[in-house]
């Protein structure tokens, strides 16, 4: 009868918690100011990635646009610049936005900038590391990679290191 017990009040407290299961319910604008509906993007896989244009990750706007492309019918790539590492992403959404296209030639969806930890993080990234209901993480450096599946689910991040044409990424969606 204690194991019942038990085994009730651990299935109450499991699904009374605060993370939401899915990242449908957040929101960011793009880096134009309009709010970007992640609901519009179910049934994709979606791959945040806190961007800067002057890192030595930088070159990987390559491969995401690569990945963009070649998998643009199951997944959204989503690039948020952030100034956090290294004052790396000096710049206005304006110059981002420039420097993106001029440089990389990217089609892929940008965001606003943002804060990705610390006290001013962005709830889109309070979603990502804590509160997703699947695992916590912390980001590291520019260019950190989050997987989320179809259902709106994380499914795993990924460090600056790994390129985003890595198996590791796209055995998700071949």
């Amino acid at each position: 009868m204690k194991k019942i017990f038990l085994l009730l009040v651990s299935l109450i407290f499991t699904n009374t918690s605060s993370a939401q299961t899915t990242i449908y319910n957040e929101t960011i604008n793009d880096i134009d100011g309009n709010k970007i509906n992640f609901n519009d993007y179910k049934g994709k896989y979606l791959l945040f990635v806190n961007v800067a244009s002057y890192c030595g990750f930088t070159s990987q706007y390559k491969e995401l646009q690569v990945l963009h492309k070649k998998y643009s019918d199951k997944l959204v790539v989503i690039g948020v610049p952030c100034n956090q590492f290294g004052n790396q992403e000096p710049g206005n959404a304006n110059e981002i936005k420039q420097f993106c296209e001029a440089k990389y030639d990217i089609s892929f969806v940008l965001t606003e900038k943002i804060d990705v930890k610390g006290k001013k993080q962005h709830s889109l990234y309070s979603w990502l590391t804590n509160n997703n209901g699947v695992k916590k993480s912390s980001v590291k450096w520019n260019f950190q990679k989050y997987l989320v599946s179809d259902e709106g689910k994380l499914v795993d991040y990924f460090y600056s290191t790994t390129s985003p044409l890595s198996d590791k990424i796209t055995s998700y969606l071949d």
